[in-house]
């Protein structure tokens, strides 16, 4: 099926309601300097400067969902302290149902505490992670009592999802009521298993998403290819007594083995951008919305791979929003429109393109390297013949921080700022050029002349300018400084500039699709 038919059928997807039953966890982070070495012992002092709490588990799987616009209730058990109140309210704050989330005051919620440590303001690293929870099952009149719960709210559940993290709330006999309740009303129950060799609680489920190295402990197979994938979907298929096997296998993609018994892989596109966390989730989420609109096995899949690749794209675990997945099916529509797979729009490979983000984009994703602790640089200007001069101060802003971010005029701001002979370069070529770059992690495209209304949106850490520029000339330096930021002049490399190499071509360049005819001139230090 070719990306416009599962375009098609994704702007035709329901919005189901959706039953998410698991282990819910909330992940606080504690981020800080690593200053020096304690005089009390021989261990790091950390000085914390920022802290923050999510879901984690079975509620970030809701949280997930309703970024994918739909209903969603959430069943599970917190106990009866301050961390299983934030839960509830975070939960409610993202739209999530929690009249089925019961509350233990035998057990504590499970946390899981992260500390981040910055080494002289950058490179954050955990340092150390700290868990407190309570494994053992729920006590039987707890369970009892949300079997009772969930009996009565898939009435009105189109799906299941079943986000086991073995921290005590799946138990054998509960997993076996709700999937039994399932199968007995017709409803799809999708389960996200844990790690282990014995699955036979999850039997009669309508499907799993064990990874690699999950499935490989479930049925004693070593997955070291496509063919091997794809032997264990089937066993644990056959095994389980699943309607569809399927195997998820990171950057190959996943293995399916369908009702008939016929499988194989649908891959996926390798990213720029590797963090894995929560991707697991986003196609757990991401299946079970396409499995209970009516969706083919390999649609589901396909979709989960797209929107997996988005959250792996992000730092740290992110809420992929429906039109943000929209927006990459039509983006893979166009690459396969152009009848090469490996290119993409202007030119640019596909870690190239993925640096090219929208301004709402660019802030979500900065927001989350935010809360990784990293330092955000940005810097802007028209970049209309990328030289020597331009790789070489992007290198030194780049070494100010962590993330650089490069804002590119559009072709009509160039013309607006320098006249109706200019760019040189279309913006989509501009902006290709720049995203090839390792110094560079974002590019932004704008519009208008200045990147104020940028630089309100994003709050970049740091403002680079190259050139001989003072600081205080820099175009922006007042935002910046209003709320505490940092502004830095990057040096010339004597001799190179736009000017000279058009001079060097006779003054004039070649008029083309992505050309205007005629240079004017620009300062040496100009972007």
């Amino acid at each position: 099926m070719s990306f416009a038919d599962l375009l098609s059928k994704f702007d035709r997807l329901a919005r189901p309601r959706v039953l998410v039953v698991g282990d819910l966890i909330l992940d606080r982070y504690t981020f800080g300097n690593a200053e020096r070495v304690s005089q009390e012992a021989p261990v790091i002092l950390l000085r914390a400067d920022q802290r923050e709490s999510r879901l984690g588990g079975a509620a970030n799987v809701s949280n997930m969902l309703r970024g994918l616009e739909t209903r969603v209730a959430c069943a599970g058990v917190v106990g009866a302290d301050a961390e299983g109140a934030l839960v509830r309210q975070l939960l409610a704050e993202a739209g999530v149902e929690v009249d089925c989330l019961l509350t233990d005051r035998a057990r504590p919620t499970t946390v899981k505490e992260r500390f981040i440590g910055r080494a002289q303001g950058r490179h954050p690293h955990q340092m150390l992670r700290v868990d407190s929870e309570v494994r053992e099952p729920i006590a039987a009149s707890v369970e009892e009592q949300l079997v009772a719960t969930l009996r009565h709210r898939l009435r009105d559940a189109d799906v299941v999802l079943i986000s086991d993290y073995d921290k005590g709330v799946c138990t054998p006999s509960l997993l076996r009521a709700v999937i039994d309740a399932c199968r007995a009303a017709g409803v799809p129950v999708i389960v996200d298993p844990i790690r282990g060799h014995d699955y036979s609680r999850y039997r009669g489920a309508t499907t799993m998403t064990p990874n690699r190295l999950e499935a490989e402990m479930a049925t004693g197979l070593k997955i070291d290819s496509s063919d091997d994938a794809l032997e264990a979907a089937r066993r644990l298929r056959q095994q389980l007594q699943l309607a569809l096997g399927i195997v998820t296998l990171d950057r190959d993609g996943m293995a399916l083995i369908d009702a008939d018994g016929s499988g194989g892989i649908v891959p996926t596109r390798p990213r720029a951008v590797y963090d894995v966390t929560g991707a697991g989730d986003m196609a757990l989420a991401m299946i079970g919305v396409a499995l209970a609109a009516g969706l083919s096995a390999v649609d589901a899949l396909r979709l989960a791979n797209i929107a997996a690749g988005l959250e792996v794209e992000k730092v740290g675990v992110a809420v992929i929003p429906r039109a943000e997945i929209r927006q990459r099916l039509v983006e893979e529509q166009s690459i396969a429109q152009r009848g090469r797979p490996d290119l993409l729009p202007h030119r640019q490979t596909a870690p190239a393109r993925d640096k090219v983000v929208s301004l709402d984009e660019l802030a979500r994703r900065a927001e989350a390297h935010r809360a990784a602790g990293q330092k955000i640089v940005f810097t802007n200007g028209c970049f209309d013949l990328l030289h020597i001069g331009h790789a070489t101060y992007l290198a030194e802003a780049r070494s100010l921080g962590d993330v650089l971010v490069v804002g590119v005029n559009s072709d009509d701001s160039v013309r607006r700022l320098k006249g109706p002979t200019r760019p040189v370069i279309g913006q989509g070529d501009r902006a290709g050029m720049l995203a090839a770059l390792a110094a560079v992690d974002y590019v932004l495209v704008f519009d208008d002349e200045t990147p104020h209304a940028i630089l309100h949106r994003l709050r970049p850490e740091v403002l680079v300018k190259g050139g001989t520029y003072t600081p205080e000339q820099v175009v922006g330096h007042e935002v910046v400084a209003a709320y505490g930021g940092q502004i830095c002049v990057a040096g010339l490399v004597e001799g190179v500039s736009t000017t000279n190499i058009l001079k060097s071509v006779g003054g004039s360049v070649l008029q083309g699709p992505h050309f205007a005819k005629g240079p004017s001139p620009v300062r040496s230090d100009a972007a």
